[in-house]
């Protein structure tokens, strides 16, 4: 589609040549460890591979979103554990700071977010409440020169390490309907009466730190209210439409991975004297998967160039989210498939790549939230 410049495949491979040295060879010792050390954090930010799009006032290099997208691909490729809390730091978090903070905001959280000194969280989803973010129960009360915040947060990518939080809570709580009550605080580590829950034990995506957050009569200064009280709804919505384009592009990425892995395998392993691969059925199982792959692939990249053009495409990157990630779910099970019995074994990236890929369909909205958001564009 031609929406990478020379500069954008200059900064890919300059992003490869680090990713060889620093992540390919320890990516499954962090999955066994279920954590991506501090020092990779950093080094990505020495690099300038934080944040591409904040502004060069405040540390950034003010980059298209193509370059994001980049990232999210390149990370992806070494595995989603580690594009997760990476790409959610530096593609949807800092953007809430950078389209919605005051000039003291920006200064204090942006320069060390784009070093990695910092690493940022969001937290939407209760115990109680997923989806319907209108459901959560977190309350900030004002108090003189502080929010009194109180409620629980889970399923919170960063959540164990996040220097700090934006978290969605009710400001005003008798507000109707609900959403207009909703407003974005930031919440720093340390504060008094915030504490972390358990690092969650998840079935895959076993490098992502992904943890519970707990907020006790946590005293928030009112200077961290993030733009308006009361219309943090409305900021949610604005930003949702980048970060269900990143996880299509990072499912994209998971299903190119997997039938690659699976051609190279199904050309070396022999059954019944002959090639996996020269077996009919195989061909037929690489063929539909390829088609649906390239399908996905020129869709999501026209979707990259419309965000990069400003366009609201709400509902193309709804469609992109629910079908590339359901997508990807029959691409992975056909793959594993194909391996046969090695395919459950752990040695295999095939299998870590099975358990990883189905929670795109969940998180970020889930695939029944993405079409009933499509139906309402298309009958409003």
């Amino acid at each position: 589609m031609g929406i990478y410049t020379e500069e954008h495949e200059m900064f890919r491979k300059a992003l490869r040549k680090m990713l060889d040295k620093e992540a390919y060879p320890y990516f499954e010792q962090w999955e066994k460890d279920r954590d991506i050390p501090r020092d990779f954090w950093l080094k990505l930010g020495e690099n300038g591979f934080l944040c591409p799009m904040v502004s060069e006032e405040y540390g950034g290099l003010a980059l298209d979103f193509g370059y994001s997208a980049i990232l999210t691909e390149e990370l992806e490729r070494v595995g989603a554990g580690l594009a997760s809390g990476i790409s959610l730091h530096s593609d949807i978090v800092t953007p809430y700071i950078e389209a919605y903070g005051t000039a003291a905001q920006k200064e204090k959280w942006l320069p060390k977010s784009v070093t990695g000194e910092y690493i940022s969280a969001i937290a939407m989803t209760e115990p109680g409440a997923g989806s319907d973010l209108a459901g959560i129960q977190t309350t900030a009360k004002k108090d003189g020169d502080f929010y009194i915040l109180n409620g629980e947060k889970t399923f919170i990518t960063n959540g164990i390490h996040a220097d700090y939080v934006v978290v969605v809570c009710k400001t005003d709580p008798q507000a109707s309907p609900a959403y207009k009550g909703i407003s974005l605080l930031i919440v720093e580590s340390g504060t008094a009466g915030f504490k972390r829950g358990k690092k969650l034990d998840k079935i895959g995506m076993h490098s992502a730190d992904t943890g519970e957050l707990i907020f006790e009569d946590v005293r928030v200064p009112a200077e961290n209210l993030l733009g308006e009280e009361n219309r943090g709804f409305y900021y949610l919505m604005e930003k949702l439409q980048q970060e269900r384009l990143i996880v299509a592009l990072e499912t994209q990425i998971e299903a190119e991975c997997c039938l690659k892995l699976t051609v190279d395998y199904v050309k070396e392993r022999k059954a019944f004297g002959s090639r996996i691969a020269d077996f009919q059925n195989t061909q037929f199982k690489l063929a539909e998967m390829a088609t649906e792959i390239d399908l996905g692939r020129t869709y999501v990249d026209s979707l990259i160039a419309k965000h990069i053009a400003g366009q609201d495409i709400v509902k193309e990157v709804s469609m992109a989210k629910w079908w590339i990630s359901e997508m990807a779910k029959r691409v992975v099970a056909d793959c594993l498939q194909l391996h046969g019995g090695y395919g459950y074994m752990e040695e295999y990236e095939i299998a870590r790549r099975y358990r990883d890929i189905p929670v795109a369909a969940i998180y970020a909205g889930t695939t029944e939230i993405m079409k009933g958001i499509i139906a309402k564009q298309i009958i409003k």
